[in-house]
């Protein structure tokens, strides 16, 4: 998951949980928890959240269920990340991903939407300036400008019902967790937004790690791709252009109704809900977004359990035993019960 807003989204609540549906179907599920940077963690950049991170992680699933593959799932940031992990592991032949899934996520940022109204060389150097002394950006800031995208929905509905009618809804799961906001480090912002956003290093092979330069093209593990259809922070056309970077095979693109969050976290079962889905067998097929829209397939309902389908069809076993849980001889004991210590960092 992203680690800007906590990193619960995927597990808000039974209705709604990821997590819960997925494990409800068989499937072992582990997921990452990002601590809630503060001024320490300054230094902190995408090389870390790689290494430390992803990877850390990626060898304690490893050790916890040994010689079994791993489905790698990103949301948002979290998909650009899980991007730049897999092209590594493809890169120095570590086979372990069994697939790459995408929700939400940018890989090529030269259409990043409404967001770049906020993304500008004189902006970056002012925040710049204001985060180094501060060490991270604040959640309030991060807040706002997220809010902004969405402005009628985020200011102005609330502030009326609010100031005007003296009316306080009652927020449901994913209003709550939006108002759960994290800081973002000093050099992770700037990593970030610099060379992604304003140069696009990534989509144009000069993106670094440690030294390393990602290449996406070496990712060729069967791959699935979401795009919501009024997403305001990674809007569908932009997320579509992972296609042409990867060397993928087995590639499906997947279009669901809904916003960024909505559309992601629906349920298993959302009778309002639509989707629209295409799967390429080759390396070479391209199309633009709007040929894709007229040979893609519509489905009504969730998209969950189409994805479902597709990662048991992608599984090995059906009947794998469950893993204890920890793997304390290798350093990975149990340290509490979920979702864990970060969450309740302030």
């Amino acid at each position: 998951p992203a680690w800007i807003m906590k990193y619960y989204i995927l597990d808000l609540s039974p209705v709604n949980s990821l997590v819960r549906y997925l494990v409800e179907k068989g499937h072992t599920v582990f997921m990452i928890s990002w601590k809630n940077p503060n001024a320490a963690d300054r230094d902190l950049g995408m090389d870390d959240y790689v290494h430390r991170g992803f990877l850390a992680a990626l060898n304690a699933v490893s050790s916890i269920v040994p010689h079994a593959r791993v489905h790698s799932v990103g949301y948002c940031i979290g998909g650009t990340l899980l991007s730049i992990a897999a092209a590594l592991l493809a890169q120095n032949h570590d086979e372990r991903l069994a697939s790459v899934t995408l929700l939400a996520a940018q890989t090529d940022f030269s259409e990043p939407g409404e967001l770049s109204l906020f993304i500008s060389p004189s902006q970056l150097d002012m925040l710049e300036a204001v985060m180094r002394k501060a060490g991270v950006l604040s959640s309030d800031k991060m807040a706002g400008a997220f809010a902004l995208l969405r402005s009628n929905d985020l200011l102005w509905t609330p502030a009326v019902n609010t100031y005007l009618k003296g009316r306080r809804d009652n927020p449901n799961d994913l209003m709550a967790w939006n108002a759960d906001g994290t800081r973002m480090p000093w050099r992770m912002h700037t990593d970030y937004l610099r060379f992604l956003y304003l140069q696009n290093d990534l989509a144009r092979g000069a993106f670094k790690v440690a030294g390393t330069t990602v290449d996406l093209s070496q990712i060729r593990a069967p791959m699935f791709v979401v795009g919501t259809e009024t997403d305001h922070v990674a809007p569908w056309r932009s997320v579509f252009k992972v296609r042409g970077l990867t060397r993928s095979a087995d590639y499906t693109f997947l279009l669901t109704s809904g916003g960024h969050n909505a559309g992601i976290v629906s349920g298993p079962v959302h009778p309002k809900r639509r989707f629209r889905e295409l799967t390429w067998r080759d390396t070479q097929t391209q199309m633009t977004p709007e040929q894709w829209t007229e040979a893609s397939t519509p489905h009504q309902g969730s998209w969950w359990p189409w994805w479902q389908q597709w990662l048991a069809s992608h599984s090995s076993r059906a009947d794998a035993a469950l893993p204890s849980l920890g793997n304390t001889p290798a350093g990975y004991g149990v340290v509490g019960d979920a979702p864990g210590e970060y969450v309740l960092q302030r």
